[in-house]
């Protein structure tokens, strides 16, 4: 059995549906069992690809990972924000890094973090609380939960610490 290749590439606005379905489908792996019920009645696979359509259209860089043909991961840095009165402790934060639960151990997430992240560059990011599996792989990287937490009722319920390096 051979491996399956899978190349890295800026996403563009033609990849907003692969990108949107591929989002929302790791977003059903990750979060089912963290999420609130009433969650999943605004979180959908087409309102994922139309907020995907507007992002890449509106030209905010996203790398994405790709294998036979159709996008198994993604990952996405932007300026940090604010979240809950939390101020920001690094300037750059990692918003989105996803891949999906059966290409996940395959070396992907590593790739896309180096890909939009140099290894050892200072940034921050959000995780789920409830998702070690995540909190390891961060942890790897160079990152550690600095203390803030914020309760997830922003996000479907989903509580998440920041980590930083």
């Amino acid at each position: 059995m051979t491996a399956t290749e899978v190349h890295l590439r800026p996403a563009d606005p033609a990849d907003a549906a692969g990108v949107g379905a591929m989002h929302f489908a790791s977003f059903v792996e990750t979060y089912s069992e963290l999420a609130a019920p009433d969650f999943w009645d605004r979180a959908t696979a087409e309102r994922s690809i139309e907020n995907w359509r507007r992002m890449l259209d509106a030209g905010i860089p996203a790398m994405l990972a790709e294998a036979e043909g159709a996008v198994v991961g993604l990952a996405m840095v932007s300026a940090a924000v604010t979240r809950d009165e939390i101020e920001p402790v690094r300037d750059r934060e990692l918003t989105n890094l996803y891949v999906l639960a059966q290409h996940q151990g395959s070396g992907i997430g590593r790739a896309l973090l180096e890909a939009v992240l140099p290894a050892g560059a200072p940034a921050q990011l959000w995780v789920a609380q409830g998702n070690p599996q995540a909190v390891r792989f961060y942890e790897r990287h160079g990152f550690a939960a600095d203390g803030a937490t914020v309760d997830g009722s922003g996000f479907g319920g989903i509580a998440a610490l920041r980590m930083a390096r």
